[in-house]
């Protein structure tokens, strides 16, 4: 896949970014003669991480606006590394590309998957987890579904939510809250801690993968609590999907040394990520 045939590099690359995948995919990117690499991030979030090359903020007023700006801009190449959950990008970055001509690359990050002793309960929408919620009977709910989309939960009543996310939650919130800002990487014992100290029954998350916010299904776990789970978005049909910065490098014709190619955080596998360290920068990561 690329302009000068098997093996060529191309000189614009746009990132849709906002996820530490995208940080890493950007920094890989950066060391290759001749490529010039754009990230672009939407600007929901107050201080992204540090990214190498170009950085712009904001929306581009959809497919049409997206298309405008590869065309003006001379991209040759397209890579969605936004959050697993951002699908009016998604399917905007595929009709951008359609209409183009230009490869586009997914990078998604491989989604959790349950373990022995999980009691996860999936939902299709955020909708389908609210409505889970009453024949779950649950009354203290550690909702970590980010700041955006908490109208889904606003009109229930009878129950306390914990909410916590990186910027404050947009309105409207359920009656009875606890608002907590906070970002990942998280801890096992930390998480733990928190489930207790709230009282929760019941978690309720988004499908975000990785392992910055993966220690929560794991205190789930230890504490026996069920998990409303809601599942990703489709991704627009015909788009080539890979997991890492490294297989998307690849895809691209642009291959390089592995160490250079690490995520923030490690990949232990299933079924929850570990930990990692804490400089993970994903601005647009579900606490």
């Amino acid at each position: 896949m690329s302009s000068d045939g098997p093996g060529g590099l191309f000189p614009h690359v746009l990132v849709l970014g906002g996820t530490a995948e995208a940080r890493v995919l950007a920094a890989g990117l950066a060391t290759r003669p001749g490529v010039r690499v754009t990230t672009s991030l939407a600007g929901r979030v107050a201080r992204p991480g540090p990214l190498d090359g170009d950085v712009r903020v904001g929306g581009f007023g959809g497919a049409d606006g997206l298309t405008a700006w590869l065309r003006e801009r001379r991209v040759t190449a397209v890579v969605d590394a936004t959050h697993p959950f951002a699908a009016a990008i998604t399917a905007h970055a595929a009709r951008a590309a359609t209409a183009t001509g230009l490869p586009l690359v997914v990078l998604r990050r491989p989604g959790w998957r349950p373990g022995p002793g999980d009691r996860w309960h999936p939902a299709e929408s955020l909708t389908a987890a609210a409505d889970l919620l009453g024949a779950l009977t649950a009354r203290r709910v550690f909702l970590t579904t980010g700041r955006l989309g908490l109208a889904a939960f606003a009109h229930l009543t009878g129950r306390h939510f914990v909410v916590r996310s990186v910027e404050p939650p947009e309105p409207p919130l359920p009656p009875d809250h606890t608002v907590l800002l906070a970002r990942g990487p998280f801890t096992v014992p930390g998480e733990t801690a928190l489930l207790r100290e709230h009282r929760i029954d019941t978690l309720v998350t988004k499908d975000s993968g990785g392992a910055a916010t993966a220690a929560k299904l794991t205190a789930a776990r230890d504490l026996g609590l069920p998990v409303v789970m809601v599942r990703r978005p489709p991704l627009p049909a015909g788009v080539t999907a890979v997991p890492d910065a490294a297989s998307a490098l690849r895809l691209l014709g642009l291959t390089g040394p592995a160490a250079s190619l690490s995520p923030p955080y490690p990949d232990p596998g299933p079924p929850h990520p570990a930990p990692g360290p804490p400089d993970v920068s994903a601005a647009d990561t579900c606490p």
